[in-house]
């Protein structure tokens, strides 16, 4: 499915489809991008009986020794079940600090930037796929991954996850849902 636009408004067409296209596949974890907690309430109330994973961004993203997601929330998610990843962003971290200061493109940032030919939402599925998977947190069986533009959900994808350490063997097994337009 294609939306017209990218962003929040698609967040929970981009939830019910991912879920109902997980459930077809019989898997059982999903992965979804949430920095306030808000999109990851919405994927707990769609996806019972699967094992749910939060990427948020890491302390300090916005502003130094700051978290993105407050602890009560992350302690709520938690006591039902959730696993919370806060953790470096997989497509960027110390690069982005290296590119900043010495300008340039380096080879994390430039597959960032690939992916995010197909829309910002791909990039953050690939991404907090990455994430999970380096955390424990994933079986290494097929996910949904569900990502998005600025805030809520907009992309949805099938995933073989992967580590950082073998990145290359990630596999985009589909594209559920993502944006047709979208500014890069």
């Amino acid at each position: 499915m294609y939306f017209n636009s990218a962003g929040q408004t698609n967040t929970d067409q981009t939830i019910q489809i991912a879920y109902e296209r997980a459930k077809e596949l019989g898997l059982s974890e999903v992965v979804v991008a949430s920095s306030t907690g808000k999109t990851a309430y919405k994927v707990l109330e769609t996806f019972k009986n699967f094992k749910i994973i939060v990427v948020t961004y890491h302390c300090g993203f916005n502003e130094p020794f700051q978290k993105v997601m407050d602890d009560a929330t992350r302690n709520d998610l938690e006591s039902k079940g959730v696993k919370v990843v806060s953790a470096t962003h997989a497509l960027s971290g110390v690069e982005r600090s290296i590119a900043k200061k010495f300008n340039g493109l380096y080879p994390v940032l430039l597959i960032a930037e690939t992916l995010r030919l197909f829309g910002q939402g791909t990039k953050v599925a690939v991404e907090i796929s990455v994430m999970a998977a380096d955390a424990g947190y994933l079986s290494g069986n097929d996910i949904v991954a569900i990502g998005g533009t600025a805030k809520g959900a907009d992309t949805a994808l099938i995933i073989k996850p992967s580590h950082q350490s073998n990145f290359f063997d990630l596999q985009v097994l589909e594209i559920i849902c993502k944006p047709r337009c979208f500014k890069k």
